[in-house]
């Protein structure tokens, strides 16, 4: 499975890099795991927005419970963007009605009409009404934000930036899935995970919050040389918004958990039919929009994760497919090789493209295969 002396130089290397880390490869069950500077294997990360593909798990959950249809309004989950308006263009605040209401397919595949933009904070009008709405842009703070009735309330506020179904973007549609999945299943989202998710796959660290018992396994996250949370901060109580887009913590060892039961093909958590459409290309040509997040050149986008498209390195299997998280961690699953690696750091990407490192662990990780 794994060439000895290959494996020692994944850990060698990955034991140079200045950054603390936790870093795991697996394949077809053999897992190798190794950790730097002071962090063990058992350390809880703050895995920012590594937490859509399990929101994506989750809603289809209830797919194929058949409380939820792909195809289905959204309204009677989400009445709050029943006839929001719609920007004419990104451009001005000019709005025409919807063409059509927004569904729960919408919803998975990033395509509602609301998302992050990277552009400077004043290139586009509605980027003042988001702000002004309480969405600024930037990474996942539980500690600042609405609960989920007031989430809605306000971003049913602000006119939708494309009409639903016409081209894709970042982040704000797995909020908004958490919120219709909690307000599908009668519970929180959180609970939600724990019945259905983690506890089939003895995820037993995984949660939007760190019980007081277990905080000192929670790692520092930093911004460069600053603390960004300590491991008495933001996830040290539960958040008024359980995010499905970034707001779960987790150790190497749930998450491995994870990724293989979607190598495994859902096992007692999904059927082999629901992972095969969350892990293949969910977006038409004209939907791919780029927005500085996905390179729509090498990958496409499933249900809650990128998913490769074309062999250009050495860790590009077609069809591997995972996400990062912008607090400083990766994951991937590779169903050709059958291989699923997690990165796990304590600093902030500044990029989303990640640091060398991210590129780098992968490929180290690939070299060790016999």
């Amino acid at each position: 499975m794994f060439s000895a002396p290959r494996l020692d130089r994944w850990r060698t290397r990955l034991a140079r890099t200045a950054v603390p880390l936790v870093a795991a490869v697996d394949r077809a069950g053999e897992t190798h795991v190794t950790c730097t500077g002071g962090l063990t294997r058992d350390s809880i990360f703050r895995i920012s927005s590594m937490t859509k593909p399990v929101t994506a798990v989750a809603a289809l959950c209830l797919v194929e419970d058949t409380v939820l249809r792909l195809d289905d309004p959204v309204d009677p989950w989400l009445p709050e963007l029943a006839g929001v308006p719609v920007l004419r263009s990104l451009s001005g605040l000019d709005t025409e009605p919807l063409a059509r209401p927004i569904t729960v397919r919408d919803l998975m595949n990033s395509t509602f009409g609301h998302g992050q933009l990277l552009d400077g904070p004043d290139v586009y009008p509605v980027q003042a009404l988001l702000a002004d709405a309480g969405f600024p842009v930037g990474p996942p703070r539980p500690d600042e934000t609405h609960a989920p009735d007031e989430y809605m309330a306000r971003l049913g506020s602000v006119p939708l930036m494309a009409q639903p179904g016409s081209r894709w973007f970042y982040n704000t549609a797995y909020d908004v899935l958490g919120i219709l999945v909690q307000r599908a299943a009668g519970a929180s989202l959180g609970a939600f995970m724990r019945e259905r998710v983690f506890d089939p796959l003895g995820m037993v660290d995984t949660g939007f919050s760190v019980d007081q018992a277990d905080l000192p396994r929670l790692s520092t996250s930093y911004l460069g040389d600053d603390v960004f949370d300590p491991p008495g901060g933001a996830w040290s109580r539960p958040p008024a918004l359980e995010s499905g887009a970034g707001g779960l913590v987790s150790t190497v060892d749930d998450y491995l958990r994870f990724g293989r039961m979607l190598l495994a093909g859902g096992g007692d958590v999904l059927s082999p039919a629901s992972v095969a459409l969350m892990t293949s290309d969910q977006l038409t040509d004209e939907q791919k929009v780029d927005t500085g997040f996905l390179d729509f050149t090498a990958f496409t986008w499933g249900f809650g994760v990128s998913v490769v498209l074309r062999r250009t390195d050495v860790f590009m299997s077609p069809g591997r497919f995972g996400w990062d998280g912008g607090l400083g961690t990766s994951s991937r699953m590779d169903p050709e090789l059958d291989v699923t690696t997690v990165l796990l750091t304590q600093h902030l990407w500044t990029s989303p493209a990640g640091p060398r490192l991210a590129h780098d662990a992968d490929v180290l990780a690939y070299g060790a295969l016999a």
